[in-house]
């Protein structure tokens, strides 16, 4: 008796089993279904936009713009004028540092040091 309650539980749970494989793949297909349906829908509409557009070609009613950009050499002499001043930020040292560094920096250093190494 035992084994006959056991069969009847695992026929019960193969036939919960069999039903939620059933539901998934019926969900699969619904997935594919839409999918499909939708990419269809896309490749009408671009069909349609195509179509749209073949014929404003053909009408002499070109979207694109015909203005093509030219440089001339006065663009790049003429000085800019700025809106607003530009911002300077201050250093970070005071300017008598800026003094001092300036007057070092104003050429090579040429002094020339001997330090003793030991050999």
């Amino acid at each position: 008796m035992a084994t006959e309650e056991r069969n009847h539980v695992s026929k019960g749970e193969d036939e919960q089993e069999d039903e939620k494989m059933e539901q998934f793949f019926a969900l699969l297909r619904n997935f594919r279904e839409a999918r499909n349906k939708r990419k269809h829908e896309l490749r009408q509409r671009d069909d349609e936009e195509e179509t749209k557009k073949n014929r404003t070609s053909k009408s002499g009613d070109d979207e694109r713009s015909s203005w093509v950009p030219k440089f001339e050499w006065e663009d790049f002499t003429a000085e800019v004028e700025f809106r607003r001043p530009l911002l300077v930020f201050p250093t970070p040292y005071g300017k008598e540092d800026d003094e001092k560094k300036q007057e070092e920096d104003d050429g090579l250093d040429l002094n020339l040091t001997l330090s003793s190494a030991s050999a």
